[in-house]
């Protein structure tokens, strides 16, 4: 039996990537998962967004673990959809214990020169978003007098970074998010904390525009020319591998972690060494 047999997870950008891995490794510990995702391109984002074929495929393998699996479509930007979402998880299964706010996009450009609806639209699906999704449960975990909620934020929510001052300023938010919602949920039995990588091996990061921001001016960059740019952290490592920061998320989900709120972790790969002490 796992540690969250029985429990419920919604997870937002579920269709793939980390938000695959997320719901396989909740499925592998015995909860629940409804997952929520746009299916949809975005108007900034100039690399292919999930469709509903990845939904699909991240529903059979969390069935194929023996749990049971719902997905909506539903983006991130629509506070009454997710809304909806969360009552009929409630009604259908009867709890919903966790949330993992994974939803999120990454685009490039300069502050100096960043159109309005590039930046609208990251710090609405990487900060808004996560708002929103946190609406969208607190009042049924509220009722329960339990929750588990886990946002993602970056790496780069502990710094600055060129080209992606956008995207930046999302992940910051997300960190001051979670600690307000932490001290306002810490007499509620709800634990709300954040996760901080470093670039993980999903499409978000292994696509043609990241590629030509971290190699720039190299028109066909080798295989050892793009992990060597991308190899930004101590251990020398380009990306991890989802499942890495899926372990993550579940430390803060796991029962006995009551105490934990207000927290981030990476994995960093050794990046947080060379922050100074705070």
């Amino acid at each position: 039996m796992g540690t969250l047999e029985g429990q419920v997870a919604l997870i937002t950008g579920g269709a793939r990537g980390q938000g695959r891995a997320h719901a396989v490794a909740l499925a592998e510990e015995g909860a629940d998962v409804v997952l929520v995702d746009s299916v949809k391109d975005n108007t900034t984002t100039r690399y292919p967004m999930a469709n509903h074929a990845d939904l699909e495929e991240t529903v059979r393998q969390v069935e194929a673990l023996g749990g049971r699996c719902v997905a909506h479509v539903v983006d991130v930007r629509d506070l009454p959809g997710l809304i909806e979402v969360a009552d009929r998880t409630v009604a259908d299964f009867g709890r919903l214990d966790i949330l993992v706010a994974q939803a999120g996009i990454l685009t490039f450009g300069t502050i100096g020169d960043m159109s309005a609806e590039t930046w609208d639209e990251t710090i609405a699906i990487n900060l808004t978003g996560i708002f929103n999704a946190m609406r969208a449960v607190i009042p049924h975990m509220r009722a329960r007098g339990y929750g588990r909620i886990v946002a993602t934020s970056s790496a780069v929510g502990h710094m600055g970074m060129q080209n992606v001052g956008h995207y930046a300023a999302s992940k910051w938010g997300v960190l001051g998010l979670v600690k307000s919602a932490a001290l306002e949920l810490a007499h509620d039995g709800i634990t709300v904390n954040a996760l901080t990588p470093t670039m993980v091996d999903t499409p978000m990061i292994r696509n043609d525009e990241c590629v030509r921001a971290f190699v720039p001016g190299v028109e066909d960059p080798s295989d050892e020319q793009v992990r060597q740019a991308f190899a930004l952290n101590p251990m020398g490592v380009p990306w991890l591998d989802p499942a890495e920061v899926a372990r993550a998320m579940l430390f803060f989900v796991r029962p006995g972690t009551s105490y934990i709120t207000g927290e981030s972790v990476g994995p960093l790969a050794g990046a947080a060494a060379q922050n100074g002490a705070a």
